[in-house]
């Protein structure tokens, strides 16, 4: 076991400093001047070079890029070009919007999931499970930004039970800021249940050909009361590998989702400053957000290890 957590270990140091390389060169290599776009067309030759100077983008791209990797160890994101702002105030300010829209969106598909799932894997060759199922299907074809111009045009615009866009600070009213927070936490959470129900159907599709849940049938269980008893408690297990996966998907939609509701979060921001051509901010935030989850795909995988010690050892 202590050999399969020094190995996950080492290559999670080792993709994270990929990642950071990869990050770099690709923002760098995009192409276009930061001083050029800062002064627009009346811009000079030499004002661009000095300005170019002035923000240190005329050294080696090896001396950006050490300096950058240590000023991230040191806690110091940079700071933008245009306003002069930390990054890190950037990204702490726009948390309060993204944090919350992830962890509703994310609760609300394992909510949807897990029992969909299992009913669909329950009923499964029965007309019921056939339409589950083909819901789910339909829920993974639907694309993020679709299905949240539907919600809104339905729930917002048609019903006019909830806003279809801006947002309420927490500062202003919570209540605002959590009716600000309900249909894109529901368009994100809808989106990803459909997949995630797939995964939990055939886990438990799986577990219910396994011998002790069949030998639980024989002690006089039901498949039912076998299938919830035994069943779900090994099917929780891949479970859990599936559950670090959707973290990629969560950030993916979040990007999609504040910009189809004009929130002001993370995604947005980095979007913006992408146009702005605010290289720090840029890559600061991504690899951020790389990193995190990284982590959480590292911690996935050592719980998984932990949970079933056959894992450890094969690895």
């Amino acid at each position: 076991m202590v050999r399969f957590l020094v190995r996950r270990l080492a290559t999670f140091v080792v993709t994270l400093v990929v990642s950071s390389i990869v990050i770099f060169l690709m923002i760098r290599l995009t192409g276009g001047s930061v001083a050029a776009t800062i002064l627009g067309k009346n811009g000079t030759p030499a004002a661009i070079r000095e300005l170019q100077r002035s923000f240190g983008l005329d050294r080696p791209l090896v001396i950006q890029y050490f300096d950058w990797v240590r000023g991230m160890l040191s806690g110091d994101l940079g700071k933008s070009f245009r306003t002069n702002a930390p990054v890190g105030s950037l990204i702490y300010s726009s948390l309060p919007v993204s944090v919350p829209l992830a962890c509703a969106g994310l609760v609300l598909a394992i909510a949807i999931a897990v029992p969909v799932g299992t009913y669909a894997a329950r009923n499964v060759g029965r007309p019921s499970g056939a339409i589950v199922a083909l819901f789910s299907q339909v829920g993974i074809a639907v694309p993020v930004f679709w299905a949240g111009l539907l919600l809104s045009l339905l729930v917002g615009v048609k019903l006019g039970w909830l806003p279809t866009g801006g947002w309420t600070p927490w500062s202003t009213s919570v209540s605002g800021a959590i009716t600000s927070l309900i249909l894109p936490s529901i368009t994100l959470g809808l989106v990803m249940a459909a997949s995630m129900s797939r995964y939990v159907r055939t886990m438990v599709l799986d577990v219910m050909n396994e011998d002790y849940v069949r030998t639980a049938r024989a002690t006089g269980m039901t498949r039912t009361g076998a299938l919830l008893s035994v069943g779900l408690r090994n099917a929780a297990l891949p479970l859990v590998t599936v559950l670090g996966l959707q973290i990629g998907e969560l950030v993916g939609g979040t990007v999609i989702v504040e910009s189809v509701f004009s929130l002001p979060g993370l995604s947005r921001m980095i979007l913006s400053n992408v146009t702005a051509r605010e290289l720090t901010v840029v890559q600061s935030t991504v690899m951020l957000i790389v990193a995190f989850v990284m982590v959480v795909n590292l911690i996935v995988d050592v719980l998984y290890g932990l949970l079933d010690p056959r894992v450890g050892v094969a690895r």
